[in-house]
């Protein structure tokens, strides 16, 4: 159905991304020659219905729709399901960041890896429900990959039109993978400022705004000049969303971010924020973050002296700083960009959401 006046409301174009998302798993549902029967992997199927269609804010999608809308892009539902691809690509990277960050919670819900664990153990199988948890989990992710490909490319948009989106779509799989190797980097490495805030632009900001904005631009056939352009919007966006981010892991209520705010700690998270924590804590304080951070058995009294070293040293300020001169950075540049009006208000209010958001 195509919709003459494509609506604002982040809700009602949530609804649409679903209702595409849902059709396109529900056409993948397993079944045997003849019979709509389970082929053997039907609790896969289940897993990942849920964990795609049960939660999770739609910001790439929407950055996508509205680079699409911003460039002459007509609403309809071709548009609507290649945006939703996007969704599946987010699901492979939290699966995978998941299992890498041994995170037991998303979303408010178990980790994908954490239910196949459970399973595994309530069944009674031979074997370690741990080691079963992670490889289902792992195929899982790497299905959503295959799937955001088949989504996108089956949206119905001609084929010039997705031969451009492909271009950045292609590109932004490669630095999202490429961020989470260096983000395994800078675990093992130095939890320098830089190396955090490179792991930060590939890992997340490109592939939450910059790609994504960009992506639907070129489907609609911006200059490619502009779609270049439009970085200078998405890179600080982006950064400032996983900066946010990064302050929720380890100040956030759990009930509303649906994460646990000790994971971050007990992994021993290479953050911008940890980094500077450390460089202005004083000797001392930078002794115990070393000896509380990774510690896998981390509990919440310990988890409240870290909070309280990293408030003392100036770095959850500081980062609030580095998050809106980001934000303001990207406002700057959404301003100069040839957008329609009502796609640069739409990104506007988005940008907001990302930068300020309560989940």
């Amino acid at each position: 159905m195509t919709v003459t006046v494509a609506p604002t409301d982040a809700a009602l174009m949530r609804g649409r991304f679903d209702a595409a998302l849902a059709a396109f798993l529900h056409e993948r549902r397993p079944r045997r020659p003849g019979r709509p029967d389970d082929d053997g992997t039907a609790a896969v199927h289940a897993v990942l219905r849920r964990f795609v269609l049960a939660g999770g804010k739609r910001l790439r999608p929407l950055f996508c729709y509205w680079g699409w809308r911003g460039f002459g892009g007509t609403d309809g539902t071709p548009i609507v399901v290649a945006a939703a691809a996007l969704e599946l690509f987010h699901a492979f990277a939290l699966i995978h960041d998941d299992i890498l960050d041994r995170s037991d919670r998303r979303r408010g819900r178990p980790t994908v890896h954490r239910v196949f664990a459970e399973w595994h153990a309530r069944s009674g199988w031979h074997g370690d429900p741990e080691a079963y948890g992670r490889q289902a989990a792992l195929l899982c992710g790497d299905l959503c990959a295959a799937w955001s490909g088949q989504m996108f490319h089956g949206c119905g948009l001609d084929t010039e039109r997705l031969r451009r989106g492909h271009a950045v779509f292609a590109r932004m799989r490669a630095e999202v993978i490429a961020g989470e190797y260096l983000d395994v980097v800078a675990a093992a490495g130095d939890g320098s400022v830089e190396s955090a805030l490179a792991v930060v632009r590939l890992k997340t900001a490109r592939y939450t705004v910059t790609r994504p904005v960009q992506l639907g631009a070129a489907l609609a056939g911006a200059d490619p000049d502009v779609v270049a352009a439009l970085a200078g919007f998405g890179d600080p966006l982006g950064d400032a969303f996983q900066l946010r981010d990064d302050l929720l892991g380890v100040f956030g209520e759990p009930a509303v971010t649906g994460k646990s705010n000790l994971d971050d700690l007990r992994e021993g998270k290479p953050t911008v924020l940890m980094a500077l924590a450390r460089a202005a804590a004083g000797p001392a304080g930078a002794a115990r973050l070393r000896a509380l951070l990774g510690d896998p058995a981390l509990d919440p009294a310990g988890a409240a002296e870290v909070r309280a070293i990293v408030e003392a040293s100036g770095a959850r300020a500081a980062v609030e700083r580095m998050i809106r001169s980001r934000a303001d950075a990207a406002l700057a540049a959404l301003d100069g960009l040839p957008l329609a009006e009502r796609a640069r208000a739409a990104l506007a209010e988005l940008a907001a959401r990302a930068v300020d958001r309560r989940r």
